[in-house]
């Protein structure tokens, strides 16, 4: 038995789990981090990277049963899909999370996205407005290092500057800014979480193009910045240490995290405060896996809201060619989006998109520049003629995506497979899942969008894609509201069944919206630590 106690008690090193470690570690609070993956060796990641036949979000880290992941050429390994609709959307089991192989976009949510019901009469409110958080969104923004352009996204006012200036276009941004000049389609520098100049020990973005999987010189943030923060301070850090079950007592206080070590080793965690950060998925996997006479459907889900409501961003993917060059392939994977339509009233029939620009050419749809060389050659081109042919083509590629919001659907769930599970004897992920008809209406939207700034460039080759992809934006299930029947967290995080437990992350968003959610899981986090730090004192 090789027990863990400190005062506080978090499982998973992401975003949320490292944020509020180093926030807690800095006040003098005994913090333990528990989490399944390894520490990752940067270097070691980018061989992998470079080495592997497939190249997909996961491929610069380990998969297996010792920290088993879902893979995104895959997506019958490790989930159980039983739903109308594949759910698209991996993550990995690593220090530092699935930051490692984000793409880096740090946008904030609209006002308006923390009311759609009243707003639009769909979905729920937030039980926090964009003004509660806006202070917190500034504190998250300097934590990761944001790079940005004042009026990005334009729905959302700001008390602050970035924390640096906006990572340059790329020519094939501008090329889409002067072409849709005058238009409703307003392109503007994405607020990214990558360094444009040297700060924090980490250098200046050098334009590696692999933001996705590994940024090969920690240029893009990822959260062992923070692990490694809270443990110089004090934090001690468990990697290898996969959470099975947590403990809770009759009057409803958590009074252990169970966990087992590779070779089998059990033991528990223990502490004043728990927070469980272990994202949308592994987290409810935990709470329903932890059933006991005091908590028979699980861990804080007396509302049987645990695992409901499960979203993404579903994408609407394009790629066309260019009459001219603009040079793709270069350069952070999107430096540049269309941010100005993701209010109106037509959300009250329709989701919200945005659209993000991609320099990374045709790669993402079909496998380019390598499937280009593939068709080149069986067209009988070789040597000097292929070498310019590839160029041509090349240098004309250009992709668009657009992220559609998602309405929450208790139906839309993650659930425990009823015979099948991982190494450690934790069930894996049962998934239901479907997009409905604001989804696929948002979609259709989103392809017409893309259609005609196809045109405004004046593209040949037009290619919208059938089906939509995961954004990789796991979201929902476990949300945070104010009546304890019908969610699972209150606006501070704490769940509303057990007064010392935590959940933090995406699983805790009401809604989707169309903003990348990491910005916001740290606003979240970082007004969390707040609420454990008043309870520890007290």
């Amino acid at each position: 038995m090789a027990d863990i106690s400190a005062d506080v008690i978090i499982v998973g090193s992401g975003v949320a789990g490292a944020l509020i470690a180093d926030q807690l570690a800095g006040k003098g609070v005994s913090v333990a981090i528990l989490e399944a993956g390894d520490e990752v060796d940067r270097a070691t990641a980018v061989d992998t990277f470079q080495a592997a036949a497939i190249k997909t979000p996961e491929s610069a880290y380990p998969v297996g049963p010792d920290a088993d992941h879902p893979l995104s050429w895959n997506m019958d390994y490790y989930y159980r899909q039983n739903g109308s609709d594949k759910f698209k959307s991996t993550y990995i089991k690593a220090v530092g999370g699935t930051t490692w192989h984000w793409l880096g976009t740090a946008i904030r949510m609209a006002p308006d996205d923390f009311q759609l019901a009243t707003k639009h009469g769909k979905g729920v409110d937030w039980p926090v407005s964009y003004d509660e958080l806006e202070s917190y969104y500034a504190r998250a923004e300097d934590e990761l290092g944001v790079s940005g352009a004042a009026g990005s996204p334009p729905s959302a006012h700001r008390s602050t500057d970035f924390p640096m200036p906006a990572i340059p276009p790329t020519y094939l941004d501008k090329v889409f800014k002067e072409k849709l000049a005058g238009s409703i389609y307003d392109v503007t520098p994405t607020p990214q979480a990558r360094n444009s100049v040297d700060r924090d020990d980490r250098p200046g973005c050098c334009g590696s193009a692999s933001c996705i999987p590994v940024c090969p010189v920690q240029a893009k943030y990822d959260a062992t910045v923070h692990v490694q923060k809270a443990v110089t301070k004090g934090a001690t850090l468990h990697p290898a240490t996969t959470a099975t079950s947590v403990e809770t007592d009759a009057d409803g206080n958590v009074v252990a995290v169970h966990f087992m070590l590779r070779d089998g080793t059990t033991g528990k965690a223990t502490g004043r405060l728990y927070v469980i950060a272990a994202h949308a998925m592994e987290t409810p996997r935990l709470l329903l896996n932890s059933v006991s006479a005091h908590t028979p459907n699980g861990v804080a889900n007396s509302s049987d809201q645990v695992g409901r409501n499960l979203m993404d961003h579903p994408s609407q993917l394009s790629w066309a060619r260019s009459n001219d060059p603009v040079w793709p392939y270069r350069g952070p994977l999107s430096t540049s989006g269309i941010e100005n339509l993701g209010v109106g009233e037509f959300r009250s029939d329709r989701g919200a998109f945005r659209i993000e620009i991609g320099n990374d050419g045709h790669s993402w749809p079909t496998g380019a520049p390598i499937s280009t060389v593939s068709a080149l050659v069986e067209k009988g081109l070789r040597g000097a003629e292929l070498d310019k042919a590839l160029k041509a083509e090349a240098a004309r590629h250009v992709r668009l995506a657009s992220l559609v919001e998602q309405l929450p659907d208790p139906e839309n769930r993650i659930t425990l497979h009823p015979t099948e599970k991982d190494k450690y004897g934790v069930p894996l992920p049962q998934i239901t899942y479907s997009v409905d008809s604001y989804v696929k209406a948002g979609l259709e939207a989103a392809a017409k969008a893309h259609q005609d700034i196809f045109d405004a460039l004046g593209t040949t080759e037009v290619h919208h894609a059938d089906d939509f992809n995961g954004s990789g934006h796991i979201i929902g299930t476990c949300r945070m509201g104010t009546d304890p029947k019908t969610s699972v967290v209150d606006q501070h995080l704490r769940s509303h069944d057990h007064k010392n437990l935590f959940i933090a992350g995406s699983a805790v968003f009401p809604t989707s919206a169309t903003a990348n959610p990491t910005l916001t899981i740290a606003a979240l986090s970082l007004r969390a630590a707040e609420t454990i730090l008043a309870d520890l004192g007290a």
